[in-house]
């Protein structure tokens, strides 16, 4: 892939087991290495040669992935290039099918062999349990359907990310104008709002057709396995072995009584503050006492040299983890016409290095972004000398507490960005962002629960469901007049089209992450020493397991959510 080859980086590992000229693009390439690995299985005899055998398994999975990787990232790097996109449908559509079921017939393999009773159990528990879901869990008949949900994926990435509109005379993404609600002239507010709304909401039938074929694919994939729904499948998928819908539930609960009269409070704050007589949608980003919006920098440079100072600050294992990036160019940060929306970090699993992606336009939200990501980033350079390709990634639950951590532990460092008094706004308007976050969290979850419990449901019906979620946890902002944009607000979520279920791990992420903080802000050289070794534990254990290790608890209930609402209220009334 010539757009973004990552030729430059150096192995981690040189491989054993898949030749160097093996062209991971091309099925005809790797279909003997699959041959190989079927064949030599029958001479292990061993628990140790059995271990050896995984990780030639590991070397295969590890090279195809990061052949995945990097097409990835250059179509959403370019999505407005036929020739990244057709290098990634070429992946999806002529490799990824032929890989499931060869992995499938590995991992029956795997669980048959007899030397597997001699593993240390306690080192391979948490694989063990996996390869078994996903065995149990495998069809044939799905890997077509997945290949045509990566596909209308790819549909939903290039259509939002060719959307742009006609501001004053120029022409702006939708990413861009994110900027123009913070300004304090709200008219100016208002019709950049506005504009951003209505162009989503010419494009909504679009939207709604690509969501509704997911959703048909979904239901298909969930009976194809034998469940009722897809939501009950998604969490056998996902791999939730320690929490199920019911602990859903209860942590929606949670938010409703714990965060929203919470939420409630600081926007009532802010319409008085701002003096108006209802807060409508345009008025959520300004500052509420109308100072100008804060402006971290200009140029993508300014932000990654200022990032780079507060990990100096908060110990060397994130400053020399961030220098790493730079020095290898891992960072693509700054938004521009047909790049995908959004941020993500992303590990090249052969030569185990993260790559950032993200959508700069200079204000606060980019520099939270940034330290999230970085987390992530710190996260995969952690495990970087885990052998066992499976453990150096951990449960999406965990992931988000190292990039959460990140953005909590940075903030206390955010003076490298403001001077004092605007370091205080950007620290409160982080925190309130907290706050805001776990109401929209448990709307996006809860509406995903109510998508695949009602299969058959109408787009009207699909409309309605979400508008009583936005009632329940939207807080007081005045949607009047404004039903269309309101009712499709969810298109801009893009977990619910690509990763649906995705989203919850925020939430217990979140609980997490706050944690930690708290710890931090008690002790920082315990709180990190916790931290970080919970992040080399990568996969390896179960959830609570690296939740204890990283010095929180895993309990997401009102009575644990309770002390760390009162914490982020105790630190805003301190910033007031």
């Amino acid at each position: 892939m010539s757009l973004l080859p990552f030729s430059h980086l150096p192995a981690h590992n040189p491989r054993r087991f898949v030749p160097l000229s093996a062209d991971l693009g091309n099925w005809e390439s790797i279909e003997p290495l699959f041959d190989a690995l079927e064949r030599s299985i029958a001479g292990v005899t061993t628990p140790e040669g059995l271990e050896h055998w995984l990780l030639d398994w590991g070397e295969l999975s590890a090279a195809v992935d990061e052949e995945s990787s990097k097409r990835y990232i250059a179509m959403t790097c370019h999505t407005d290039s036929p020739e990244a996109e057709r290098a990634y449908l070429d992946l999806v559509e002529k490799v990824d099918p032929r890989c499931k079921p060869r992995q499938f017939v590995l991992e029956q393999l795997y669980l048959k062999h007899p030397s597997r009773p001699g593993l240390n159990p306690d080192r391979f528990e948490v694989f063990n349990r996996g390869v078994e879901s996903r065995v149990e869990l495998f069809r044939e008949e799905n890997v077509a359907l997945e290949t045509e949900e990566a596909k209308l994926g790819q549909q939903y990435q290039k259509l939002s990310g060719s959307l742009t509109v006609l501001f004053r005379g120029e022409e702006k993404t939708l990413t861009q104008m994110g900027r123009f609600l913070e300004e304090t002239d709200r008219d100016l507010r208002q019709e950049a709002w506005s504009l951003v709304a209505n162009r989503r909401l010419e494009m909504k039938d679009q939207f709604e057709d690509i969501f509704d074929e997911l959703v048909r694919l979904r239901h298909s994939m969930a009976r194809n396995a034998g469940f009722d729904n897809y939501r009950d499948y998604a969490f056998k998928f996902r791999g939730r072995f320690d929490y199920n819908p019911e602990d859903c539930f209860r942590f929606h609960k949670a938010i409703e009584l714990e965060v929203v009269p919470l939420l409630n409070q600081l926007q009532n704050q802010r319409n008085r503050q701002l003096k108006l007589e209802t807060l409508r949608p345009w008025d959520l980003a300004v500052d509420p006492l109308n100072l100008p919006p804060l402006r971290p920098f200009e140029a993508v440079e300014t932000l990654v040299e200022r990032t780079q100072n507060i990990f100096d600050q908060i110990d060397p294992i994130t400053s020399n983890g961030f220098k790493t990036l730079q020095e290898l160019s891992l960072l693509d940060l700054a938004n521009r016409k047909g790049k995908a929306p959004g941020g993500y970090q992303c590990t090249l699993s052969e030569s185990r290095w993260p790559f950032i992606f993200m959508n700069a336009v200079g204000v606060q939200r980019d520099v939270e972004t940034m330290l999230h990501e970085a987390g992530h980033a710190f996260h995969a350079l952690a495990t970087r000398d885990e052998d066992l390709y499976a453990y150096r990634s951990a449960p999406i639950e965990f992931c988000e507490v190292a990039s959460m951590t990140m953005e909590l532990l940075g903030n206390e460092k955010i003076e490298s960005f403001y001077s004092a008094p605007e370091a205080r706004r950007a620290r409160r308007d982080h925190l309130e962002g907290v706050v805001e976050v776990f109401p929209w969290i448990a709307t996006v979850d809860a509406f995903q629960h109510w998508i695949y419990t009602h299969p058959g449901h109408t787009r009207s019906e699909r409309a309605a469901a979400w508008g009583e979620l936005m009632s329940r946890f939207g807080g007081v902002v005045d949607w009047s007049g404004l039903d269309a944009a309101r009712s499709h607000s969810w298109h801009r979520q893009l977990h619910i089209f690509l990763h649906p279920f995705y989203y919850i791990e925020y939430g217990i992420a979140q609980l997490g992450a706050l944690q930690i903080w708290d710890n931090f802000k008690r002790n920082p050289v315990i709180a990190l020493q916790q931290y970080h070794e919970g992040l080399r534990m990568g996969g390896a254990r179960p959830l609570p397991e690296l939740f204890q290790i990283a010095g929180c608890r895993w309990d997401f209930s009102a009575g644990a959510v309770r002390p760390l609402i009162q914490l982020l209220r105790q630190e805003l009334e301190s910033l007031q």
